[in-house]
């Protein structure tokens, strides 16, 4: 019979990781990715907290201009987008 494990995170090691600035140069570099492969008038917004007690860094990508605006509602750019930052 095999033996069970347990697993015990680290909940504040795995919060300081997740606001680290590591993490946060990580997740702006993908933004920036996303906002190239979407096109003209697709911006990277600044940096913020998000997640429960705002623990997790994240930036996001908007249509900035209303050609941006009208790709992304007809042809969903960004959804597109998003497979140009994975690994």
């Amino acid at each position: 019979m095999a033996a069970k494990v347990r697993i015990e995170l680290n909940h504040d090691g795995i919060r300081e990781l997740l606001s680290s600035a590591p993490i946060a140069a990580e997740c702006e570099k993908a933004a920036q990715r996303i906002a190239a492969a979407a096109g003209d008038g697709f911006e990277v917004t600044g940096q913020k907290s998000a997640g429960f007690g705002g623990g997790r860094i994240s930036y996001g990508v908007e249509a900035a201009t209303y050609e941006a605006r009208l790709a992304e509602a007809e042809d969903k750019v960004l959804l597109k987008a998003v497979s140009s930052c994975r690994l």
